[in-house]
């Protein structure tokens, strides 16, 4: 046989050992489940890719939607994972602790801005003193993500009972929640920002971190209403929401407070090992935090867990990066 055949037969036989090894190595990687706000969407994509460069053998599989609905996923249909991470942190609260989960590390914070762009009705006049008046303004679509599914979405609505009370504008809340059609609606805060940047919706409810990320333009509002300053919570309480309750056809009450993300690992966690080195990478001030940071979303360092009891149930590695702090 010519030399040129024997070379020729020799590569497509390690290709083809290739091609059937390779599958084999992916199947071999260990899977780590995490569910988690879609508000953390860009930031975890990032963290996700930096984790696994450090762990070669672990395979992060995220799924992401509204934090109400990540947990109910789990606490209602049973959907196996290893992780939950919640915009609202009261959402792992209500849903999961005691029976799906021990702990909740609270890890970030947040602020509601009133995002739009250069194809927003009003975009060259609008600003942080007469956003109200833009948004009753008749030929103004805004919208926001679905209460019973999201916590931005709740969040929006408190703000505007908030901007009520805040600005003394008697029936400000009502008159946007009239003028607002069911199909400025969505179920996830993301799912607004293809709305506006089609030009089909003029403004939207967003977290400043989702803004920053998405490179759109915002609105900043006072301290006072944004959510963002746990220093006012008196006054956020102010603002209350009915959300739909755990079981059909109940419902719960939302009061309003400061933004705070939270996380757990889950106790029937298939991977409870990669589970906690994933999270321990997180909650690392030169690890995911960092990230955090440099996506618009001030992380607290170190991470907050409410009792010692709580921090007792973390691994020795988790509990060097959390302090107990009501």
């Amino acid at each position: 046989m010519p030399k040129q055949n024997t070379i020729f037969h020799y590569c497509l036989a390690l290709a083809v050992t290739l091609l059937l090894v390779q599958p084999s190595l992916a199947a071999d990687k260990e899977k780590l489940i995490i569910f988690h706000a879609g508000s953390l969407s860009v930031p975890f994509k990032k963290i996700e890719k930096q984790f696994e460069a450090q762990h070669p053998t672990i395979d992060v599989l995220r799924e992401f939607g509204g934090s109400t609905k990540m947990a109910r996923m789990i606490s209602e249909l049973g959907k196996p994972a290893d992780i939950m991470a919640s915009a609202d942190y009261v959402v792992i609260n209500k849903n999961l602790i005691p029976k799906f989960a021990d702990v909740n590390i609270r890890f970030a914070t947040n602020q509601m801005v009133l995002c739009y762009t250069d194809k927003s009705k009003y975009a060259d006049e609008i600003n942080s003193k007469n956003w109200t008046e833009i948004l009753t303004k008749p030929d103004v679509v805004w919208g926001h993500s679905d209460p019973n599914l999201d916590p931005c979405g709740y969040r929006s609505l408190m703000v505007l009972q908030l901007a009520e009370k805040y600005y003394k504008k008697e029936g400000l809340y009502n008159t946007l929640i009239e003028q607002r059609k069911k199909q400025w609606v969505r179920p996830k805060s993301v799912e607004l920002i293809s709305l506006l940047q089609s030009g089909n919706m003029d403004y939207a409810w967003e977290y400043l971190s989702v803004a920053v990320q998405h490179n759109l333009k915002y609105v900043t509002l006072d301290n006072q209403i944004n959510l963002s300053d746990y220093s006012h919570n008196d006054f956020y309480k102010n603002a209350t929401v009915e959300v739909s309750g755990k079981k059909p056809g109940t419902t719960i009450e939302r009061k309003g407070k400061s933004i705070t993300y939270g996380i757990t690992l889950l106790k029937n966690a298939p991977n409870p090992q990669a589970a906690d080195m994933f999270l321990q990478y997180l909650l690392d001030p030169n690890g995911g935090m960092a990230v955090l940071k440099e996506m618009g979303q001030p992380p607290f360092i170190p991470a907050r867990i409410a009792s010692e009891e709580m921090k007792g149930k973390l691994s020795e590695g988790m509990q060097a990066l959390v302090e107990v702090k009501n």
